[in-house]
């Protein structure tokens, strides 16, 4: 399932690009599947064989007036083809495709407290400084690190929290002592 999402959303961003509405399609493809994941009515109806393929492909044309043209027949196009419920992971690759396209770098820093905004906000451009890339950081809390910090810069993880050393110091005297 993930291949078929990966090729649909693929071929949507080529659509997207060729038609200069990259951003538009973004967007309106995040409040679709946003609208659909929080609304169970909507799954049933969208995902359920229940309902016809026309019935669907109505409904989208309905609910979507004023959207991108080449957005709403992507839609009926997953309609016709029953493949509405991939489309969770067809955003999900799109987003990457996109923000790959806008040189847009997704970075969490994970630390035991909350840091400080001045804080947060070096280390997004010390990462910007370093990829030349724009960094769309997202700060977290999580005191279970005890201290340090994660930082995940795309699909990297720089572990630097003292949870990993102690984990990794527990590990070498393991290891050193025949455990």
């Amino acid at each position: 399932m993930e291949e078929i999402a990966t090729v649909y959303a693929q071929s949507l961003f080529e659509v997207a690009r060729e038609h200069d509405s990259l951003d538009r399609i973004h967007e309106e493809l995040g409040q679709f599947a946003d609208t659909v994941a929080e609304n169970q009515d909507l799954q049933t109806f969208f995902f359920s064989p229940y309902f016809s393929t026309q019935e669907k492909k109505e409904a989208v044309s309905n609910a979507l007036e004023g959207a991108d043209e080449h957005f709403v027949r992507f839609l009926e196009l997953l309609a016709e083809r029953n493949r509405l419920p991939a489309v969770f992971r067809m955003r999900r690759s799109f987003d990457r495709l996109w923000a790959r396209e806008q040189r847009v770098l997704a970075v969490t820093v994970t630390s035991a407290i909350e840091l400080d905004q001045e804080t947060v906000d070096n280390i997004g451009k010390q990462i910007e400084g370093q990829t030349d890339q724009t960094v769309k950081l997202e700060a977290r809390v999580d005191p279970e690190i005890l201290g340090g910090m994660v930082l995940r810069v795309g699909n990297m993880v720089l572990d630097a929290s003292v949870r990993n050393r102690l984990e990794k110091l527990r590990q070498n005297v393991a290891s050193g002592a025949g455990i």
